[in-house]
């Protein structure tokens, strides 16, 4: 019975499958099912909930501070999307290059990336600080301002420094990916458009645009993902103030279903994100299905 498993390929390979399908299967399959039951209940912390419908997406549909979450998230991530990736390439253009010391820079680049989120959020949360801020500090003694920015304290500010520490810290993901899709783009294609008088604007619309388009579809979709779902920075950072200016879907279902106690409200929530997200991957698979095209395949 072994010695047959071991010559049957699909039975194998199921077989070393197996592990990663348990886990998958009970940290998120699980969770997202249990999660979608409690957004049509009225379910409670330390009660078990009533089936209601859609209730609960009803109250959301008509909540201000739901309304001011969404438009709060589609506008961090639409932002500190944008911004990721236009410096992120630039750096990756940049680290590209035949410069001195690029592998020290490429080392340098990932330390925003691996220092923990709420390590980043507290640093940015000294930085930020009306009384003590050292941008602030720096501003007035060079003659810029007259008095501290009160970075966290108004609703606007608040927003903007929550989109600059995000990017700050997405940043390096970007950069590396598209460096990393940079390096497989060959050399000849660079030299043939020389040839033809091609200008670096030109090379880099006509030829490195179009090849590396697959790889940005997809580090986009995953810089998408972390910054929509973005918990740990915002909670840590803001909690989601100034008058909820900061709330995010992620914060805010945080918020109603532990602190609040709405485990069916707060599930809800969550569940509202999906939409978003699935828009995301369709996102990823298009760039893919462009790939496919360019190297004359089907799938």
């Amino acid at each position: 019975m072994l010695e047959k498993l071991q010559n049957n390929r699909n039975a194998l390979g199921l077989l070393f499958m197996l592990p990663a399908a348990v886990l998958l299967l009970l940290f998120l399959t699980y969770p997202l099912g249990l999660g979608t039951w409690l957004g049509f209940t009225d379910a409670k912390v330390g009660r078990p909930g009533q089936w209601i419908g859609l209730e609960n997406y009803e109250f959301l549909w008509g909540d201000a501070v739901t309304r001011l979450a969404l438009f709060n998230t589609l506008f961090y991530t639409t932002l500190a999307s944008i911004l990721k990736f236009a410096l992120g390439l630039w750096l990756a253009l940049l680290l590209n290059k035949d410069i001195r010391f690029k592998t020290f820079f490429r080392a340098v680049i990932l330390l925003p990336y691996i220092v923990p989120t709420a390590l980043s959020a507290i640093a940015f949360w000294w930085i930020y600080d009306a009384q003590f801020s050292i941008v602030s500090w720096t501003l007035v003694k060079l003659g810029l301002i007259d008095k501290y920015i009160d970075f966290l304290g108004d609703p606007w500010n608040a927003r903007l420094a929550t989109v600059f520490a995000n990017v700050w810290r997405g940043v390096p993901f970007v950069a590396i990916t598209l460096l990393a899709g940079l390096q497989t783009i060959s050399p000849s294609f660079y030299e043939a458009s020389a040839i033809d008088g091609a200008t670096p604007w030109q090379q880099f619309r006509h030829v490195t645009l179009p090849l590396l388009t697959p790889i940005i579809a997809v580090v986009m979709t995953f810089s998408v993902l972390f910054t929509f779902t973005d918990f740990q920075l915002i909670y840590v950072l803001t909690r989601g103030g100034p008058l909820n200016a900061t709330h995010l879907m992620a914060t805010l279902s945080f918020q109603r279903a532990i602190p609040g106690g709405a485990l069916g409200e707060g599930a809800s929530i969550s569940i509202a994100m999906v939409p978003f997200l699935l828009a995301a991957i369709l996102f990823s698979y298009f760039g893919l299905q462009r790939r496919a095209w360019q190297q004359g395949g089907k799938d």
